[in-house]
């Protein structure tokens, strides 16, 4: 990322009294600057990089980040990237950046109303720091395996797409999706070969093609996970 110069900057004080939270769509990079109150945010969709106050950070689904008033910053997001945005007054527990573990019953979750968004503050507030760690590709093992779904994919082979340790790809993995990886890679197999059939592959084509050893093993598991049949699928057309 490409920021300008930081500068020092002392906030006026803020205008807040309440929290005020919001949705926002990010896109591009932007260069650094700084707000009059704090903001505490994580990711709805997406993932979002900064650099606060020079030091670089990332946020997703999972980990949020507490910028404090006056705290240059600058980000860069892909698009489509959506955060949840909480401007809070300043308060001892927004006077420093850190980053912040997203307790799972918030994920997902947008306040109402000033009340809900003061108790969703307080929340990810009191969510235990986390460290920067590395960051998961998470598009680009989607397109690696989607690409390659005939080979044989261990948590040991996805791992080393983006090179962590199998178990730490495996808690990181379920984290951002809900799903462990080998959960994933079995609806992602199912997806495929259900399409391929509706569209009029066979069951031993589809089966070849999405990686399971035979037709048998392919009906199997459409019977076993979707309650389908090819003869239902190819009914769906």
């Amino acid at each position: 990322m490409r920021f300008m110069a930081r500068h020092v900057h002392h906030p006026a004080p803020s205008a807040l009294t309440v929290p005020v939270a919001s949705i926002r769509q990010y896109s591009g990079e932007h260069t650094a600057h700084a707000h009059e109150h704090a903001q505490i945010l994580y990711a709805l969709e997406g993932r979002m990089e900064l650099e606060v106050d020079g030091h670089a950070a990332l946020v997703d689904s999972t980990c949020g980040m507490v910028v404090p008033a006056g705290v240059e910053h600058g980000y860069l997001a892909a698009p489509g990237a959506r955060l949840l945005v909480i401007d809070a007054p300043e308060q001892t527990s927004t006077s420093r950046a850190r980053r912040f573990a997203v307790p799972a019953a918030l994920r997902g979750m947008v306040p109402t109303d000033a009340a809900d968004a003061g108790a969703h503050l307080a929340d990810l507030l009191g969510a235990p720091r986390v460290l920067a760690r590395r960051e998961l590709d998470l598009q680009g093992v989607q397109t690696c395996v989607a690409s390659r779904l005939h080979e044989s994919w261990s948590n040991e082979r996805m791992a080393g797409l983006v090179h962590l340790s199998p178990q730490r790809f495996q808690v990181r993995w379920q984290d951002l999706t809900g799903k462990t990886p080998q959960q994933w890679l079995r609806d992602l197999r199912l997806d495929a070969a259900s399409a391929a059939i509706a569209r009029g592959d066979s069951l031993e084509n589809a089966a070849l093609r999405c990686g399971y050893k035979s037709a048998s093993a392919l009906a199997y598991a459409l019977r076993r996970d979707r309650q389908l049949g090819a003869r239902q699928l190819r009914a769906e057309r």
